[in-house]
């Protein structure tokens, strides 16, 4: 300080005036601005940089809250300057737009230094890189270095209690969290009185200080509108416009820090776990614990002696000092991902697996042979298999998953073995039916629950079960086969699947010739392509049949009739997912099953569209069943 001091008197012989230029660190933390109140700089002429200025107005701009500190820094000056406290001047050239997409590469910081070598004045800094830049120029430099103080409680942490998860503070409404174990939890009044802008943006300052100054702190992520902060266990993100309506903060916290032991699994699941690398699905709904026990998994991995990392963003998995937690490369866990394989860990944890990217990147690091972990919302187990559908080639989906474990509630209430084989699908029986199937076992009991496979272009996740499986097979069947048969048919095709490897279909007296084929060769390569025997019977038959089974009270429904540019559509939502028979007066025309939106579509072209189109009036269905 004496040095300093020193400096100063020298400064006053040897110039008309003793001047400063802060650069954008002390003035965004404040630094500045309390040795200016304790009279550190005493007589001095405070300098501003025009282009700082212009830095903290693009930054206020994007919706970054360092921006806004930084200007209300510059506008406190000011008020010192009203009162004849300092001296205040703003100098220097305004930067090019250009120039303002560079600073991150120093531009900024060089047209500060060059008004401080203007004003033959004393550039202050808490940037050790700038201080080295601006020493290496031959300018004086005052060097702040970072504040070494206590840290004190934020206001953020008044709001939790022992049992709190997460404390939720909004603009004009009054703060609430939730409070409970996990999987329990209620929301609940904090206090009446509605949390303000002021105080919220005080609270927001807190958390840019202390992500300066502490190490287990860190700003993660900043966008327009939008920061998140891992402030020690705790993530907390701050949204505001134009990102949100109003100025908003969430914190949530892990209320438990769980041992594997604690979870009271099976000793076959332990040793799964940590027998060799693996690929992991730790699934469950929000909030029900499955990051916490991915880093229960991860400390038990490292116990036992594996290499682990993990991979986040943000960073708020609680894990051991020795396991390193990376964050995405600017933005892109892809780069992230290739950094890991030069590393080469055993196992990587990836908190967490959501979009179609973070799936290919899982898919790739497996591939690669490292062992993975990865957090996935799923509101079943197998819904997290199926996220992998359409995201990684069905064939390799076990290599790179074969173990699903569902959190719920805190607790493990279901683990899948996933396996490849080639067989032939629950619920059929023709051995030319045989393809890839990925079979989903309970992992305790052995037993099947879910069969994974292709049929026709389409991929099944079928339930394996007394009841399930041949309502689902046979309805997926009477699509595929109306399809395939439609190709040689130009009046409507109905399929009544009688058992697991036939089918009856009925088609116009006209249309039968044609699907049959010479010799029955077009009949025997539908057979051959859908795997299912197949019986062509004319339409008249059906109505044969509903004659036969005697009179019942018949409950017709009027269609809206509408023609498209390929189909006549008829429209009765009532009956949406009902087989229903189609009926020009008490003409028997053909049986479908009506869509989702209630919609029977036949193509333009057909005799029934034709009859239909002829008198629309007299039109009706009949759910299938009723004469």
């Amino acid at each position: 300080m004496g040095t300093f001091l020193a400096f100063s008197a020298y400064c006053i012989i040897m110039y008309d005036k003793f001047c400063i230029v802060p650069d954008t660190s002390v003035i965004i933390d404040g630094r500045i601005t309390s040795k200016l109140k304790a009279e550190e700089f005493k007589q001095a002429t405070v300098i501003i940089a025009e282009a700082l200025v212009s830095e903290l107005e693009a930054q206020a701009n994007r919706g970054k809250e360092t921006g806004f500190k930084g200007l209300e820094e510059l506008k406190e000056l000011s008020d010192m300057a009203k009162t004849g406290d300092i001296k205040l001047e703003f100098t220097g050239k305004r930067p090019s737009l250009e120039q303002i997409k560079l600073a991150s590469a120093g531009e900024i910081d060089s047209m500060i230094r060059a008004v401080a070598v203007e004003n033959n004045a004393i550039f202050i800094t808490s940037d050790r890189v700038q201080a080295e830049v601006a020493r290496a120029k031959g300018l004086n430099v005052e060097y702040l270095s970072p504040l070494m103080e206590e840290l004190k409680t934020l206001r953020i942490e008044e709001f939790f209690s022992d049992d709190t998860l997460s404390v939720h503070l909004k603009v004009n409404v009054p703060p609430v969290a939730k409070r409970g174990s996990v999987g329990k939890q209620k929301l609940v009044t904090i206090r009446n009185e509605a949390c303000t802008e002021a105080e919220l943006r005080a609270i927001t300052k807190e958390f840019i200080e202390r992500a300066k100054r502490d190490p287990d702190s860190h700003l993660e992520i900043e966008y327009e509108g939008v920061m998140v902060f891992q402030i020690g266990s705790m993530r907390i993100a701050v949204a505001q416009p134009p990102f949100s309506d109003g100025m908003e903060i969430t914190a949530v916290r892990p209320i438990a820090v769980v041992h594997l032991d604690d979870y009271r699994l099976s000793k076959e699941l332990k040793t799964r776990i940590v027998e060799r690398q693996r690929g992991v699905l730790v699934a469950g709904p929000p909030g029900a614990g499955k990051s916490t026990f991915a880093a229960s998994v991860a400390e038990v991995l490292y116990e036992k002696g594996f290499i682990v990392k993990t991979m986040e963003s943000p960073r708020d998995l609680q894990v051991p000092d020795a396991i390193t937690q990376y964050a995405p490369i600017k933005g892109d866990m892809e780069k992230t991902a290739d950094i890991l394989l030069l590393v080469r860990p055993d196992y990587t944890v990836y908190d967490e697996v959501r979009k179609t990217k973070d799936f290919q990147v899982f898919a790739d690091m497996r591939m690669a042979g490292v062992g993975m972990i990865g957090v996935v919302h799923a509101t079943r187990a197998v819904d997290a298999i199926q996220r992998l559908i359409g995201r990684v080639e069905l064939g390799i989906i076990p290599q790179v998953v074969d173990t699903v474990i569902f959190i719920d509630k805190g607790e493990v209430s279901k683990v899948y073995d996933i396996k490849f084989t080639v067989k032939v699908p629950h619920g059929m029986v023709e051995q030319d039916l045989a393809r890839p199937v990925i079979t989903v076992a309970d992992f305790e009991t052995g037993n099947v629950e879910y069969e994974i496979y292709t049929y026709g272009e389409q991929v099944v996740v079928m339930p394996v079960g007394e009841e399930t499986e041949r309502p689902g097979t046979w309805a997926l069947a009477v699509g595929e086969i109306e399809k395939e048969v439609q190709k040689y048919a130009r009046s409507a095709v109905n399929a009544e699947v009688v058992s697991d490897s036939s089918a009856v279909v009925y088609v116009s007296k006209e249309d039968i010739a044609g699907i049959i084929g010479k010799g029955g060769s077009n009949i025997d390569r539908i057979g051959r392509k859908l795997g299912i025997h197949l019986d062509i019977r004319e339409h008249e038959e059906i109505k044969l049949k509903r004659k036969k089974r005697g009179k019942q009270e018949i409950s017709s429904f009027m269609p809206a009739v509408e023609r498209s540019k390929k189909f006549v559509i008829l429209t009765v939502k009532e009956l949406s997912g009902k087989t229903v028979d189609v009926f020009s007066s008490e003409d028997y025309l053909f049986t479908a099953t009506v869509g989702r939106k209630g919609d029977v579509k036949i193509g333009k072209e057909t005799d029934a569209a034709y009859k239909i189109m002829k008198n629309p009036s007299i039109v009706t269905l009949r759910q299938s069943g009723e004469t």
